[in-house]
């Protein structure tokens, strides 16, 4: 019995998934094989940093951390842009490219003036009752 073209199509595909599935599987399922298991209180025990733990994990972080942290990723994402542009401008009209840069980089100094009026950059500590 001969088999459709079609399903030959597909069948490269599921050996692809096959191999994906087994790739990611396949160090879990090691890890579980072979990896020394321990019993007992101190599987138990809260261990960070080699230090023990002092109050509860439940703390309330203020919006700031994340709008900071994301202002740093939008200026992160933005400076790995420059780059490749910076490299390929400058081959022909000199003039726009550099208008277009300046544009660029002048838009980035605007997310930071707002920023900055928005209160990102100021960090106010609230007393902490132990």
């Amino acid at each position: 019995m001969e088999i459709p073209a079609a399903l030959s199509d597909f069948s490269f595909v599921l050996v692809y998934l096959l191999a994906a599935a087994l790739f990611a599987m396949g160090p879990l399922i090691i890890a579980f094989l072979i990896a020394p298991k321990s019993y007992g209180a101190a599987r138990d025990a809260v261990y960070e940093c080699g230090m023990p733990a002092i109050g509860s994990a439940w703390i309330q972080v203020a919006v700031i951390y994340y709008l900071f942290a994301l202002l740093f990723l939008a200026f992160d994402v933005d400076v790995l842009f420059l780059f490749p542009v910076l490299l390929a401008y400058g081959k022909g009209y000199v003039w726009r490219d550099f208008i277009e840069i300046t544009i660029f980089i002048g838009i980035l100094s605007l997310v930071i003036v707002y920023a900055w009026c928005r209160g990102v950059f100021s960090w106010k500590r609230k007393q902490v009752n132990p």
